[in-house]
């Protein structure tokens, strides 16, 4: 059983991740006011002067910020699970086999779901 002391730590730990995710998301991305947890990368804005190179290079540059957004999303839905499991008393259970999940794990990984075993 997982102490108190260790959840409250978790629970910090999750909260402080969270907020670095969202700030470095807010550097490119807008958060949507329809659906919670989803964000969306701004689009280039081209000048009439814009050169053809330039547009091709921002919207690379765009490219990578979706898949940038769409991985930092999935970070953020991680903490944000783990963090309503440590409110609901089911942190540090596996989702597929119900067994506890050693601290030494969640301490690397704070958001796991699954123990070593079952994450295979």
């Amino acid at each position: 059983m997982i102490n108190k002391k260790f959840l409250d730590e978790q629970k910090e730990i999750l909260l402080e991740e969270k907020r670095k995710i969202e700030t470095r998301l807010g550097s490119f991305a807008k958060e949507s006011e329809e659906h919670k947890g989803e964000w969306a990368s701004n689009m280039p804005d081209f000048d009439k002067g814009t050169s053809l190179e330039e547009e091709a290079d921002e919207v690379e540059e765009f490219g990578m910020r979706l898949a940038l957004e769409q991985s930092m999303e999935e970070q953020l839905k991680a903490v944000d699970l783990a963090l309503d499991k440590i409110k609901k008393g089911t942190y540090g259970i596996c989702e597929k086999c119900g067994k506890e999940i050693p601290q030494g794990r969640l301490k690397a990984y704070p958001q796991a779901s699954f123990c070593q075993g079952c994450q295979i």
